[in-house]
C-alpha cells in the first residue's frame, strides 16, 4: 500500500456531504462519515462517491486513522480496513456497514470493548529476581560442565599415538558426547516434568523455570539439524509426542510441551510452521493439544495455537493459521488467518515408493556420516588446529612460559584473519559453483522419492545457499542482484534499484527462481520452490512477475497467480487459484485486492528517473560498499577479539585447567552482547530515531539501512528471562518492567515503546517501517502495558496499542491502527475479535473435527 498524498481540492462553500438519496439514518451515517474524514484531509468538504484513494488522494494511514475515530465513536457502525479497500467511498462504505443497533434507557449498550479478564497473580518482583538468578546459574552450570567436557576430551585426543589412534579418538568422544547432549534434555524432560498436561501457570514462578529449562535444553539439542529425516520424529517421540508412521516434519521450530503433540501417520508439516503446544498469555504460559489426523498437510510459515486440530487428510494452506479451539474436518481444505474454508488443493506432487525399509536405511545412512565422517572432522579437526597451529599449540604445552600481550595480538590477528576471510572467500566460491552442479543432478518438475540420493542433494544445496551472512552481507545494496545471480538466480534484465532485495531470503532451489525485472523485495521472502508429500518431492520453478513489490515475511509458492505490476502487502498470502492478478495489490490471508497504486506524492519522482536516478544511484552504491566494508570489519574485530579471548584463556588452562574453558563461554556471552549493542548505539549516535518519510535515494535511508545490517542474532539466547528487557533497554527500546519476551523481533529499537508486563510471543515482530516504491517511511509504534502478542503476530509502525490489548497468533497489525484497550484483535489484516483469546475460541469459522482427536497413528 503506497503512501500518497493527503490533500483534497474543494470548492469553497461547498458542503462536507453531498447527501445521498437513502433514508434519514443512511444519510445522517454518511454526514458524519464524511466529516470524519474531511476533518482527517483537511479539507472543508468530502463527496460520498469520491474513491477514497484515486479521488481523495487519502492513503492507508490515514484511513487507518479514520476507522480508529469513528470506532471512538459509539453510535457509528465500526468499519476495518478490510472494509475501506472493499468499499471505498463514503455511500458503499455507510451502505455496506449498516445502521448500528439502537440503544435506549432500558436496553443499555454493550460496551465499545469486552471487560479484561480477571487477572492472575501479579508477577513479584521477588520472583522475577529469583527467575533471572536460577536462569544465570544454569548458564553458568552449563558452561562449567561443556569445559570440563571439552577439556577431557581433548586431553584423551591428545594421548593418540598415531593420526589413526587419533581419529579413532575423535570418533568415540565425538559419538559419545552427541549422544549425550541428545539424550541430556530427554532425560531433563522426563526427570523435571513428567508428561505435559494442559495447564496455566505464571511466568517467572517455579513451574515456569522448570518448563524453561526443558524448553532451553530442547532448543539446543543438535538433533534440530535433522530436521526432515526420520530420525528427528524419533527424537520427537521420545521426548513424549505421539507420532504415526511416514510423518515428515520439516519444521526446525521444535514442540516444547511435545506429550500434547498427535500426529497422524503419513502427515507432512512443512518448513516455519509453529505448532509449540505452548503459548504466553497475559503474564501465563498456557499449554495445550495439537492434533492432526493422517494424511494431513501443513504449509509452509503457518502457526497452529493450543487446542487446535485437523482431520484426517485436512490440509491448511500456507501463511496460514488455526486460532485456539479452531479445527478443520477431515478431508477439508482451509487456509487464511484465521483459517477458513477454500477449493485449493495444496497437495500437489504425486507420491511415490517409500516405504519403512528406505526410511530405515535414510535413518542408518545419516548416523553413520554423522560419526564416521561430520564429527571427526569437527572434533579431530579442532584438535588438529590446536596442535598444528604454533598459535594455540605451544601455549597449550603445559611445560610454555605464558606470552606476553605483544606476542597474543600478532598471532590473535593472524588467526583470526586467515579463518574469517577465507571463510567468506572460500564460501563465495563454493556457493557459485557447487549449486550448478547438483542443478545437472536434480531435474524440474521431476517427482523423486524422499529419503535418497535426490533428497540428500535437496538438501544440502538448500541448506547450503540458505546461508544468512552472504545476503546480510549484500542485502540492502546493488551487489545482492550479483550474488543471487551467482548462485542461481534467474532475474532477467534487472532494472538497478540499490535495494532490490532485503537482507532476508530463501529457496529450496536457488536455480529455479525467476524475477522479473523492476521487481523490489523487502525482507523475509520464502520461495517455496519444492512441494512435498510424506514419500516424495518435486522442484519446480517461481516465476515473480516484472514491476511487483513484494513486503515483509511472504512465502511464495510454485503457481502463484500473480502477474505484472503487482503489489503483495507484508504477511499476505499468495492465491494459488483463480485469475492471474495483474495491475492490482493484494493484501491479507486469505488475500483480496486492494488498489495497486493511488495518486502517489510526487516529492520523490524526481528522483527515480533520468540522470538523477543514475547520479544518486551511484552515490548510493558508494555508500553502501563503505556500511559492507564497515560491517566486515565489524564482524572481524568480533572474530579476533573472541580469539584474542581464547588464546590468552590457553595461557592460562594449564593453571585452572576446565574453569578456563567455561570462563570463556560465559564471558564470549557478555562480550559479544556488550560489543554489538555499543556498535548499533555508535552508527545510530547514541539518540533515538525520529518518524521519516524519504525516499530510498536519500542518504537518510543509506545511514538507516547500516543501522538493519548490526548483528543482533545474540538476542536469542535472552529469549525467556528477565535479562531480554535489560539487553532492550540498552538498545534504546523504552520497555516497561517484567516484561516477558519468547522471542519477539524488534527492527527499530528506539522507534519501540514496550509497556510493563507485556507479554510478548515467540515469532512476533514490532516493525517501525515500511520501504514501498521506492519511498521509506518510519514512524513510533506503542504497546501499553499488559499487551499480549501471539506467536507469529506482526506489528507494523504508527500503530498503538492499549493497555490490557491482545494481538492473536499471525496476526498482521497494520500501520496506523488503534487497538482499545482490553481489546482483543485478530486476522490478517487484524480486525476487532473479541473471542480470539478465549478458551473456546469461538470466532465464527470453528467447525468440529472429531477424527482429530482420534488420529491414527498407524
Amino acid at each position: 500500500m503506497v503512501e500518497q498524498s493527503s490533500e483534497v481540492v474543494s470548492e469553497p462553500g461547498e458542503s462536507v456531504v453531498a447527501l445521498s438519496g437513502t433514508g434519514h439514518r443512511g444519510e445522517e451515517t454518511e454526514r458524519r462519515l464524511a466529516r470524519a474524514l474531511a476533518d482527517l484531509l483537511d479539507a472543508e468538504s468530502v463527496p460520498v462517491d469520491g474513491h477514497f484513494f484515486t479521488d481523495l488522494g487519502a492513503n492507508s494511514l490515514v484511513m487507518a486513522q479514520f476507522c480508529a475515530r469513528i470506532r471512538k465513536t459509539a453510535d457509528l457502525p465500526s468499519p476495518s480496513m478490510k472494509d475501506i479497500y472493499q468499499h471505498p467511498t463514503i455511500r458503499s462504505l455507510a451502505t455496506a456497514l449498516g445502521d448500528p443497533a439502537p440503544t435506549g434507557p432500558a436496553d443499555a449498550p454493550s460496551p465499545t470493548v469486552p471487560p479484561p479478564q480477571a487477572p492472575g497473580p501479579r508477577a513479584r518482583r521477588r520472583t522475577h529476581l529469583f527467575c533471572g538468578t536460577v536462569q544465570l546459574l544454569v548458564f553458568l552450570g552449563y558452561s562449567l560442565a561443556y569445559g570440563f567436557g571439552t577439556a577431557a576430551g581433548y586431553e584423551w585426543i591428545a594421548d593418540g599415538s598415531s593420526l589413526i589412534d587419533v581419529y579413532v579418538r575423535s570418533v568415540l568422544f565425538g559419538g559419545i558426547a552427541f549422544v549425550a547432549l541428545c539424550a541430556f534434555p530427554i532425560a531433563a524432560k522426563w526427570l523435571l516434568v513428567g508428561r505435559w498436561r494442559p495447564d496455566e501457570f505464571p511466568v517467572w514462578g517455579l513451574a515456569y523455570v522448570r518448563f524453561w529449562l526443558v524448553k532451553v535444553l530442547i532448543h539446543a539439542n543438535p538433533m534440530i539439524l535433522l530436521a526432515g529425516t526420520p530420525l528427528y520424529v524419533l527424537y520427537l517421540r521420545a521426548l513424549g509426542a505421539r507420532i504415526g508412521r511416514g510423518v515428515t516434519i520439516l519444521t526446525r521450530t521444535v514442540p516444547v510441551c511435545t506429550d500434547l503433540l498427535t500426529v497422524g501417520a503419513d502427515t507432512v508439516i512443512r518448513k516455519d510452521a509453529f505448532l509449540l503446544c505452548y503459548r504466553a498469555h497475559a503474564g501465563h504460559i498456557q499449554t495445550g493439544p495439537i492434533t492432526l489426523g493422517a494424511n494431513v498437510l501443513v504449509g509452509e510459515k503457518t502457526v497452529l495455537d493450543i487446542d487446535t486440530a485437523l482431520g484426517d487428510g485436512a490440509q491448511l494452506g500456507h501463511s496460514s493459521a488455526l486460532y485456539r479451539g479452531q479445527s478443520i474436518p477431515a478431508g477439508e481444505h482451509w487456509h487464511g488467518s484465521p483459517a477458513e474454508p477454500t477449493g485449493v488443493d495444496y497437495a500437489r506432487v504425486a507420491p511415490a515408493r517409500c516405504g519403512t525399509l528406505r526410511r530405515a536405511w535414510f535413518g542408518l545412512g545419516t548416523l553413520t556420516q554423522l560419526f564416521v565422517v561430520y564429527i571427526p572432522l569437527l572434533v579431530g579437526g579442532m584438535y588438529m588446529l590446536f596442535t598444528g597451529v604454533p598459535a594455540i599449540g605451544k601455549r597449550l604445552d603445559r611445560q610454555s612460559v605464558a606470552l606476553s600481550p605483544s606476542e597474543l595480538v600478532p598471532d590473535a590477528l593472524v588467526l583470526s584473519g586467515v579463518l574469517f576471510f577465507g571463510f567468506v572467500i572460500l564460501g563465495l566460491l563454493v556457493l557459485c559453483t557447487v549449486p550448478r552442479l547438483v542443478g545437472l543432478v536434480l531435474k524440474p518438475d521431476k517427482v523423486y522419492p524422499l529419503y535418497g540420493f535426490h533428497y540428500v542433494l535437496q538438501r544440502f544445496t538448500a541448506r547450503m545457499t540458505n546461508i544468512k551472512f552472504f545476503t546480510w552481507l549484500f542485502g540492502d545494496s546493488s551487489y545482492i542482484v550479483h550474488y543471487l545471480r551467482g548462485i542461481g538466480y534467474d532475474l532477467s534484465r534487472v532494472e538497478q534499484t540499490g535495494s532490490n532485495f532485503g537482507t532476508e531470503v530463501q529457496h529450496e532451489s536457488p536455480l529455479l527462481v525467476t524475477i522479473g525485472s523492476g521487481t523490489m523485495i523487502a525482507d523475509g521472502l520464502s520461495v517455496v520452490n519444492a512441494d512435498f508429500s510424506s514419500t516424495s518431492f518435486r522442484l519446480s520453478r517461481v516465476a515473480i512477475g516484472p514491476r511487483n513489490f513484494l513486503g515483509n515475511n511472504i512465502a511464495y509458492p510454485v503457481g502463484g497467480r500473480t502477474g505484472a505490476n503487482c503489489l503483495l502487502a507484508t504477511k499476505v498470502m499468495v492465491p494459488l487459484d483463480g485469475e492471474l492478478r495483474e495491475g492490482v495489490g493484494l493484501l491479507g490471508s486469505p488475500c483480496f485486492e486492494i488498489p495497486r497504486t493511488v495518486d502517489r506524492d510526487t516529492r520523490f519522482d524526481h528522483l527515480r528517473t533520468g540522470d538523477t536516478l543514475r547520479r544518486r544511484l551511484a552515490a548510493k552504491n558508494r555508500y553502501n560498499l563503505r556500511s559492507m566494508a564497515g560491517m566486515l570489519l565489524v564482524r572481524w574485530l568480533h572474530a579476533f577479539a573472541l580469539t584474542l579471548f581464547g588464546l590468552a584463556s590457553v595461557d592460562l588452562y594449564g593453571m585452572l585447567g576446565q574453569v578456563v574453558i567455561g570462563g570463556y563461554l560465559a564471558f564470549s556471552l557478555v562480550f559479544t552482547t556488550a560489543y554489538f549493542v555499543l556498535v548499533e548505539r555508535w552508527i545510530g549516535r547514541f539518540r533515538a530515531l525520529r518518524p521519516r518519510l524519504c525516499s530510498i535515494y536519500d542518504p537518510y535511508f543509506w545511514w538507516h539501512e547500516r543501522l538493519w545490517k548490526v548483528p543482533d542474532q545474540y538476542l536469542n539466547i535472552f529469549n525467556g528471562t528477565p535479562f531480554k528487557t535489560l539487553v532492550w533497554r540498552l538498545l534504546g527500546v523504552r520497555i516497561g518492567s517484567m516484561v516477558f519476551d519468547d522471542g519477539v523481533y524488534m527492527t527499530e529499537r528506539t522507534l519501540s515503546t514496550i509497556g510493563d508486563e507485556c507479554t510478548l510471543n515467540a515469532g512476533s515482530k514490532v516493525q517501525c517501517h515500511s520501504q514501498e516504491d521506492g519511498t521509506f517511511k518510519s514512524d513510533v509504534t506503542t504497546l501499553g502495558a499488559g499487551c499480549t502478542l501471539g506467536v507469529g503476530a506482526h506489528v507494523h509502525y504508527g500503530v498503538t496499542m492499549g493497555d490490557g490489548s491482545v494481538l492473536a497468533p499471525d496476526s498482521f497489525l497494520m500501520k496506523g491502527e488503534e487497538v482499545p484497550a482490553h481489546a482483543q484483535w485478530g486476522g490478517n489484516p487484524a480486525v476487532d475479535m473479541p473471542e480470539s483469546g478465549g478458551r473456546t475460541g469461538a470466532i465464527g469459522r470453528t467447525t468440529s473435527a472429531a477424527n482429530a482427536s482420534t488420529a491414527n497413528l498407524s
